[in-house]
């Protein structure tokens, strides 16, 4: 079987070189490298996917779902701590806050924007793995332009559309970014669906995190509805904070946000009925266009996770989600065991044509 799905391909990537995680005071190497989407290019390239470079789009469209403080900060981020010379002292090559503006702070007054590049970070930043580097805009910009032109694919009569998006992106909110991400991809696509016609979208994330950018930035709206399975942050998975089963939005959105939470070790059936379950509650919340943020850091193996899902289980994920029969943008997200990356995606696309043509 041949792979019919476009995938859409921005060399920028590889301009985004994390440099490690700062994890617990300690610096150690980074998982989200450039071989993951080389890795999977490589591997739908063999089974014949057309190719389709992703084409610059204007940044009104990041702007559509994130501040423009954020986008302000991200964009400049690397040249302002080159200027302030804090590569050579005290020797930090990346950018990575070390002071956060926490509610308990502030007391509820709104935070100073600071003065010292060193302190302007944390408040942007809500961890201190995801650090930047002199092309990580470059790389994030093109990131999003590869959603974005998947989105104009799959709105201009395309059943599907893969985006290669790397740095990934779900755990970045309106306001700050964060696990290793610095733009929504998914959030840019489905709003960028919503504004060539279609008038309620769904995210699906089935990557092994709680995919809690989507679902802040969509949280008082029924338009876009935002659904997760991933692993119980309750049982000491990022992002710790949220994640619950109980978080349903608010407003407008109540009800149109579902978290499907899984216990460490959960394989395909488990995790395979949450995704139909979440599919299904996108369908009958009237989505007319699909964004599949699709992680395969769920796979047994992946060193990011304690979930256990088989290949063939990314096969049946893709051909349930296909099987609604809505347009849909695919934008990759994570997975981190590079001998498994490139045929976890090929399966979950491949599952998701079956899917559509059934």
């Amino acid at each position: 079987m041949s792979l019919s799905v476009p995938l859409v391909w921005s060399d920028a990537h590889r301009l985004h070189e994390p440099g490690g995680e700062i994890w617990v005071g300690v610096r150690t190497p980074g998982t989200e490298v450039p071989g993951r989407a080389d890795t999977i290019r490589k591997a739908l390239l063999a089974a014949g996917a057309p190719v389709v470079p992703a084409e610059p789009h204007d940044d009104a469209c990041l702007a559509a779902v994130h501040d423009a403080a954020l986008l302000r900060f991200l964009a400049g981020a690397w040249e302002a701590w080159e200027a302030a010379a804090l590569p050579h002292d005290p020797g930090q090559d990346r950018v990575v806050p070390y002071v956060f503006p926490l509610p308990g702070l502030m007391n509820g007054r709104a935070p100073l924007e600071p003065t010292a590049t060193w302190a302007r970070t944390g408040a942007y930043c809500f961890d201190t793995m995801t650090l930047i580097g002199p092309g990580t805009w470059e790389a994030a910009r093109g990131a999003a332009d590869a959603a974005l032109t998947a989105a104009d694919l799959v709105s201009g009569g395309a059943p599907a559309a893969y985006a290669c998006c790397r740095p990934p992106g779900h755990h970045v909110t309106r306001t700050v970014y964060g696990g290793s991400c610095y733009l929504n991809n998914a959030a840019v696509a489905a709003e960028r669906l919503r504004g060539h016609g279609a008038d309620r979208v769904a995210i699906v994330d089935v990557d092994a995190h709680h995919g809690n950018g989507a679902q802040e930035i969509f949280w008082e709206r029924a338009d876009v509805f935002t659904g997760s399975v991933h692993v119980d942050p309750a049982t000491g998975w990022f992002p710790h904070f949220l994640g619950t089963a109980g978080e349903r939005g608010e407003g407008e959105g109540r009800g149109a946000n579902l978290n499907v939470p899984l216990p460490p070790g959960a394989g395909d059936g488990e995790w395979l009925r949450a995704v139909a379950e979440v599919a299904q509650a996108a369908r009958n919340n009237g989505a007319e266009a699909l964004v599949l943020a699709l992680g395969v850091d769920a796979a047994g193996g992946d060193p990011e996770s304690p979930l256990a899902v088989s290949r063939s289980g990314y096969r049946e994920a893709g051909r349930i989600v296909g099987a609604h029969g809505l347009p849909t943008v695919v934008v990759q997200e994570g997975g981190y065991d590079l001998a498994a990356i490139g045929d976890l995606v090929l399966a979950a696309l491949e599952g998701l044509e079956e899917g559509l043509h059934a």
